[in-house]
């Protein structure tokens, strides 16, 4: 990495997409400006927070006026590389594959898909959200020709780590791995390992801890009555 890039910490780089949603909704809504006390209320965090979290990457705001919201947000887009346009294919055209494809978020927000691929017979040659859905065999020569940035995974656990290779031998820009492994590539090339497993797990665990928390409440509200 350059040496003149300067290192964000990665808690900082996945709060950038919550901005952006957040900023987005307010421009919808016609705000023009907005405090960072304002800004803290809405998303759940506090103030120097996300002053701090700004900061890192150039100063934004002035004191006692706070932010423009569409100045802000169009910078976060940027800084995210929403500005670019990146063509995608999706390796695993089953139920999940299926679902990302249909998501028109991803083509408004820059993210292409050209294509899909899959091993099953009875998926081969199908459209699926207006893309054809090819045979695995076909993925190589495709990245090249359609200069993909961009792959899925969708496959099951076992096929993952093949796929993965597949792409990194074509000097494929990103992975999104869905697959429930966590996935490793050479430099120059990114992944992001998405375990929906884990969130739900994590679901789970503050559903008991909110019981446990509730009956605590309980046992002393009882103790206070004797």
């Amino acid at each position: 990495m350059d040496s003149d890039v300067k290192k964000i910490s990665i808690a900082v780089i996945k709060r950038l997409p919550r901005y952006h949603r957040y900023l987005g909704e307010l421009l919808q809504r016609d705000v023009e400006r907005i405090s960072s006390q304002e800004l803290s209320r809405i998303m759940g965090l506090t103030a120097s927070q996300i002053r701090q979290d700004l900061s890192n990457f150039e100063e934004f705001g002035q004191q006692g006026y706070g932010y423009r919201v569409r100045d802000l947000f169009e910078q976060i887009n940027k800084i995210l590389g929403l500005n670019c346009t990146y063509n995608c294919v999706i390796i695993g055209a089953g139920n999940l594959g299926q679902a990302l494809a249909n998501n028109e978020d991803f083509k408004k927000r820059g993210f292409v898909l050209k294509g899909m691929f899959d091993i099953n017979p009875k998926i081969v040659g199908l459209k699926i959200a207006g893309v054809d859905v090819m045979d695995i065999d076909n993925l190589k020569e495709f990245i090249f020709t359609e200069s993909i940035d961009i792959g899925v995974i969708c496959t099951p656990k076992e096929a993952a780590p093949d796929i993965a290779k597949m792409l990194c031998s074509c000097k494929i820009k990103g992975i999104w791995n869905f697959a429930p492994v966590d996935l490793k590539a050479p430099e120059g090339v990114v992944v992001e390992n998405v375990h929906l497993t884990d969130s739900l797990f994590t679901l789970s665990y503050r559903i008991q801890e909110q019981k446990l928390r509730e009956r605590f409440k309980k046992g002393t509200a009882i103790k206070n009555k004797r």
